[in-house]
């Protein structure tokens, strides 16, 4: 079974040219703070920036702001900032976005399905690996004395 046969309609020229455009869309679709930000929105409601850092647990205020930026200028995400006292923005997909997120879904849906074998089966290998007791202990000793 091939797989990849269908992307060949879409780039025919392969997608795997530096210079495929879809390169950069999967670049900032699929980082992880890009990602979490969109599964977030696709919920259907629209989303204060307070709202969306704590449904994106970790992201950083600096990664968010760009994240949210690089989306909106992709025309995936709609800002919306009222004038008012104090500030009021809200952040929702636009029709792009929301077609994006349909296709999202199901991956995060497998992906669901699939971590914890994924994760157990890494964690194995790591610890099957040669010297991986030494590289943990390497890196714990690095971590301390710094």
């Amino acid at each position: 079974m091939t797989v990849s046969a269908p992307l060949r309609q879409y780039f025919p020229d392969g997608v795997f040219s530096s210079g495929c455009p879809s390169r950069t869309v999967l670049d900032h679709v699929t980082s992880k703070w890009g990602t979490l930000v969109i599964l977030a929105l696709a919920e259907g409601e629209a989303l204060r920036w307070s709202e969306l850092r704590r449904r994106a647990e970790g992201v950083s205020e600096k990664m968010l702001a760009q994240t949210l930026r690089q989306l909106e200028a992709d025309g995936l995400v709609h800002r919306d900032a009222r004038p008012v006292v104090p500030p009021h923005v809200e952040y929702s997909l636009t029709d792009r976005g929301a077609g994006l997120a349909e296709h999202m879904v199901p991956l995060m849906a497998w992906i669901a399905d699939h971590a914890p074998a994924i994760v157990s089966d890494a964690e194995a290998a790591a610890a099957a690996a040669p010297g991986a007791n030494a590289a943990a202990a390497t890196a714990s000793a690095a971590t301390v004395t710094r």
